[in-house]
This record gives structure tokens, C-alpha cells and sequence, in this order.
């Protein structure tokens, strides 16, 4: 894995919304999932030779250097352009490390990805909790094993993302998973959503965030058609004829999909809207002395 320089690790959140993060990192660029429809792809991101893993030289000693200079702690969310815990991790543990600087400056994390291996670092989890919120966010579109492998082919497997649910939630870390991009034609059809409904909360996921379609612009929407080509023969044409060169991609059953996921979430008890989902995993550290500047 190639290492590349860098001067910050961290950004102020433009939209803290999203979450409720305050800041954004980013320790690794580029991502070997190889999942067929990402959206870093985009030219707009700048990421060339996108499969290619690269990694932030120093990227603890930057990140120690500019949490430690902080005026005001707060949620660092992660895995947005590139996930935390490609397979590289497992050997380089940069995103370990950086959690134990994130511990030791006490600011809270909001981590998204596509692997198991998250369930490695609960012991920093569990320690960053003890005074800042936590939010572990699993991707999972598809409910079986044999399309999550279509889409996300070098991604674990949707069972094993599954059992890290359980794995973090069993050890009381706010965990749920974003069910997005639900892909128009493939992956938005009742009986998928229900069983990711069901397995997610035989897990012990406290919430699901859905996004019933895709978006699409650039290179990434002909790296997508191409795949769909090699994969879904006959589903480019569907999405040529009802999105055109359109970015955002809502599937046609979008509507009936969501009155679905509500009712079954809502007799499940599990959160599914953007403030409760941030109202639920920061109760508890409202209080907390963020500034000694403020």
C-alpha cells in the first residue's frame, strides 16, 4: 500500500446534519471494495486510480497534532469517501490508531463501512463512550449473500456485516445500518427490505437510515453501466429509459418501499429518521464541557 503526504486529517463538517457530525477524516484514499456503484468514483472528488488504497504518511501524529489544538471536541465522522476498514487495516491498523487518538483527546466518532473488522476495535469504542458519543453505521443493501456479493464483490459478505451488528450492539455501541443506495431495479423490491429489516434487528440494530435509489454522475455512472452489462445483463437500458443522464436516481417504487420500511421499523421500535437516530446516540453527553474557550 502506497503512502501519500498530507497536511490535516480533519475537516470542519459543512453539514452537520448528516449524523450530527462536527468533523470529517478521512485516513485512507481510494477504496478496493469494488463496490459497483460508488459514488467516490465521481470526477468531482478528484481520486484517480480509485481501487488503489493509499494511505495518509503520519496520519496519527497529524491527527494527535490537530485534535490536541482544538477549541471545541466534538463527533469526528469517518468513512464517507474511502471506508476505515478496507483489508489493508487488518495489517496497518491506521484507523485503530487513529480511534486511540480520538480517545485520548476525548472527542466522540460516527464511523460508516462495509467491513467486519469494525467489531476488532470495540475496546476503543467502548472507551471513547465512557465520555463522547459513539456511532457505528453498517452498510447493507442487499438481505442475501449472493447479490451483496454482485454489488459489492470484494466487500464481506451482508451475513458477516450482520454479525458485527451484533457484535457491537451486544457490547452497548450505538449500531444500525444504512440501507442505501437501495439500487432501482436489483435491490428495491419488498421482500429485500423486509428480510434487511428483520436481520438487522435480530442483530440488535438500534436504527436503519434508508435511500430508496442511486445517484449517478461521470465516470461513475459508466463505470456502473459497465458493471451492470457484465452483471445484470438487460438493466442499463431500464435505467437509460427511465433516468436518462439524471444524477439522482430515485427507484420507481421508492413511495410504496418507504410506507413499508415505516410500518415495519414502527412495530419493530427501531429509528429510522435523521433526528432521532442523532437525538438517540448523543443522549447522555449533552452536558458535557466541550470548550474551555466557549
Amino acid at each position: 500500500m502506497e503512502m501519500i503526504s498530507a497536511k490535516t486529517m480533519v475537516t470542519k463538517t459543512k453539514n452537520d446534519l448528516w449524523f450530527g457530525t462536527d468533523y470529517n477524516m478521512n485516513i485512507y484514499r481510494g477504496c478496493s471494495h469494488g463496490c459497483i456503484y460508488c459514488d467516490s468514483r465521481s470526477d468531482c472528488y478528484h481520486v484517480e486510480r480509485f481501487d488503489e488504497v493509499r494511505a495518509k504518511e503520519n496520519s496519527s501524529l497529524l491527527l494527535e497534532k490537530e485534535l490536541s489544538s482544538k477549541k471545541k471536541t466534538g463527533v469526528i465522522g469517518t468513512g464517507a469517501m474511502s471506508d476505515p476498514y478496507n483489508p489493508f487495516e487488518k495489517t496497518y491498523e491506521l484507523t485503530r490508531e487513529a480511534l486511540k487518538v480520538i480517545n485520548r483527546n476525548e472527542f466522540g466518532v460516527a464511523i460508516a463501512t462495509k467491513s467486519d473488522l469494525i467489531s476488532r476495535d470495540i475496546d476503543i469504542l467502548k472507551a471513547i463512550m465512557a465520555h463522547s458519543p459513539v456511532l457505528a453505521k453498517i452498510t447493507i443493501t442487499a438481505a442475501q449473500d449472493e447479490l451483496s456479493l454482485k454489488v459489492e464483490p470484494h466487500a464481506p459478505l451482508s451475513s458477516e456485516r450482520f454479525k458485527a451488528v451484533e457484535a457491537l450492539a451486544r457490547e452497548g455501541v450505538f449500531t444500525g445500518v444504512l440501507l442505501m443506495p437501495v439500487l432501482p431495479f436489483i435491490e428495491d423490491y419488498p421482500e429485500n427490505i423486509e428480510a434487511i429489516i428483520q436481520k438487522a434487528y435480530d442483530s440488535g440494530a438500534k436504527f436503519i437510515y434508508p435511500g430508496f435509489g442511486v445517484t449517478l454522475r461521470q465516470n461513475q455512472r459508466d463505470y456502473y453501466y459497465a458493471a451492470l452489462d457484465k452483471t445484470f445483463p438487460g438493466i442499463k437500458s431500464k435505467y437509460s429509459l427511465t433516468f436518462g443522464d439524471a444524477y439522482s436516481c430515485a427507484s420507481p417504487n421508492a413511495k410504496a418501499l418507504y410506507q413499508i420500511f415505516k410500518k415495519q421499523c414502527e412495530e419493530k421500535g427501531m429509528l429510522y429518521k435523521m433526528k432521532d437516530i442523532i437525538s438517540a446516540y448523543k443522549k447522555g453527553y449533552e452536558d458535557k464541557q466541550i470548550s474551555l474557550f466557549d
